[in-house]
């Protein structure tokens, strides 16, 4: 069974193409192309790289295209891409404008260049579905509720990764064996050990920080959208509901023109001036930009407040997992967010994380109560895995 993961950004298409053939999960290709002004040329030239390749004779031996789709109105989890599903999509595109639009447009391109082939998607807020409400609630009236505002969460096949290859690296199979199964049965799979207690810090252009108990999540840093939680690399993150109000009168602006200044013009953007790439905010900052390093601290002190709730509510840790450009690379960062947290059982190796970079491995130190791990994720492969299962469940 051949699998092909499309991931679409405004401008960029990238692909992986998974074989699952004889019980073995294999990646046969990957690749992609950034600035893209054509998407069905894009869509032709993907098709054509994996045919020169070697990995893909046609296009008919493919079981599925899988998308990692991030929000609908009313729909989560793993769902074939049909109308119904792209219409709940738009009704959502206000929440997710950087996302939506670009995925549905692809979507609709794969579905007439290959009609045969199911498409289908794997939603980024289905790793929360099975979260406690009081975690995920907004104190709003019920109305506003009804509506939809509410916490819904994101980078969620990201977590369900870490979820799923933290308890592997721990030992702890079962609780592997219940992230595996989690879209089916909801988290039933039992656990036979003691509770395993993992903070998973997804920490790039933008980031999010989940607990998770047991392989389930239990709440998450955003929120309604992806433009909430820690400051992103543009977007604003967490946000007073009065300020939008407050900087439309004070700074005779509309309403419309402050979305696209918290969305485009924020986050480690605003607060440095420099630039919404941390790498080049980190060299200011080094060179003694201070509203630079100020960027940095305000992430850094973010992170580390989400880090603190869930540590709170799970009654500890068992690992501290980084993960996604920033987590995987910036050694600096996974200093800064873990010092001083001795006394909770949070010990570094100064060697094992400076010297770590996107590899899989443990840093902290052989006495840390609480294990520290850097683990690269792999979304694609999630979305590919679950849209195996969907197949193979429609067939059953």
């Amino acid at each position: 069974m051949k699998i092909l993961v499309a991931n679409i950004g405004s401008t960029s298409l990238k692909w992986r193409l998974f074989d699952f053939s004889n019980n073995a999960e294999r990646l046969l290709h990957k690749g992609g192309f950034e600035r893209v002004a054509d998407f069905p040329k894009a869509i032709e030239d993907s098709l054509a790289q994996l045919k020169d390749a070697g990995a893909l004779a046609n296009e008919s031996e493919l079981a599925a295209v899988g998308f990692k789709t991030v929000i609908a109105k009313n729909i989560t989890g793993c769902v074939r891409l049909d109308e119904g599903v792209l219409g709940a999509m738009a009704a959502y595109s206000g929440l997710a404008p950087a996302h939506n639009p670009p995925y549905l447009t692809g979507i609709r391109l794969f579905g007439k260049r290959m009609p045969g082939v199911p498409l289908v998607g794997l939603f980024e807020t289905a790793f929360y579905q099975f979260a406690p409400e009081a975690m995920m609630r907004y104190a709003v009236p019920q109305a506003w509720h009804d509506i939809g505002i509410r916490r819904w969460g994101f980078h969620g096949a990201s977590h369900k990764f870490i979820a799923e290859r933290s308890a592997e690296m721990l030992g702890r199979n079962d609780v592997a064996e219940r992230v595996r199964k989690l879209y089916i049965d909801g988290g039933k799979t039992p656990v036979t050990g003691t509770p395993l207690r993992v903070i998973s810090c997804h920490l790039g252009g933008s980031s999010s920080i989940t607990g998770i108990l047991n392989g389930v999540a239990i709440g998450t840093s955003m929120g309604m959208s992806p433009q909430s939680g820690l400051p992103q690399n543009n977007r604003v993150g967490d946000l007073d509901a009065e300020a939008i109000p407050y900087a439309v009168k004070n700074l005779g602006i509309t309403i419309e023109e402050a979305q696209r200044q918290l969305t485009k013009e924020s986050g480690l953007k605003g607060i440095s001036g420099v630039s919404n790439d941390i790498r080049d905010v980190s060299t200011a900052a080094e060179q003694g930009n201070a509203n630079a390093r100020l960027a940095l601290d305000v992430y850094i002190a973010s992170a580390r407040h989400w880090i603190g709730s869930y540590f709170f509510e799970l009654g500890g840790a068992d690992a501290i997992v980084f993960t996604a450009g920033i987590g995987e690379n910036r050694a600096e960062l996974r200093d800064a967010i873990c010092a001083n947290l001795a006394d909770l059982g949070i010990e570094l190796d100064s060697a094992l994380n400076v010297s770590t970079r996107a590899t899989e491995t443990i840093i902290s130190k052989s006495s840390s109560r609480v294990k520290v791990l850097v683990i690269p994720t792999n979304e694609e492969l999630v979305v590919a895995r679950e849209t195996k299962r969907l197949l193979e469940n429609s067939r059953n």
